[in-house]
């Protein structure tokens, strides 16, 4: 489980995070990822809607998605705030193609992000 100040818990901070946010876009994934300098730890926040699977897939795929982001703020704990929205098919993923897939995008939102 990630620690209180990494998470997103409140409605607004999702919407401002995937409204303002770089948007990126993989096969079942999309991640929106925000710089917040506002806060001085990373956060995340999980979408799993019911189109992605029943509720054990949903509560697996959020599992598997919290592991990929403690493993994110490892090796990158700065200033933004990142939401992870699961689309149709992510719970039919075995547990490396779903972590190789949430980190390249990751990378490649955070390229971007540099960028702008």
């Amino acid at each position: 489980m990630l620690a209180r100040e990494n998470r997103l818990t409140s409605a607004d901070d999702f919407k401002s995070t995937m409204k303002a946010g770089n948007k990126q876009v993989s096969d079942h994934l999309i991640i929106y990822l925000k710089r917040d300098e506002a806060r001085p730890h990373a956060r995340f926040g999980f979408v799993v809607g019911k189109p992605v699977a029943g509720a054990v897939g949903r509560n697996l795929v959020k599992r598997r998605l919290r592991s990929v982001a403690a493993e994110i703020l490892k090796q990158n704990p700065s200033e933004y705030s990142a939401v992870m929205r699961a689309l149709p098919g992510a719970a039919e993923l075995d547990w490396n193609r779903l972590r190789e897939e949430a980190l390249t995008a990751f990378e490649r939102a955070m390229k971007r992000k540099a960028k702008a």
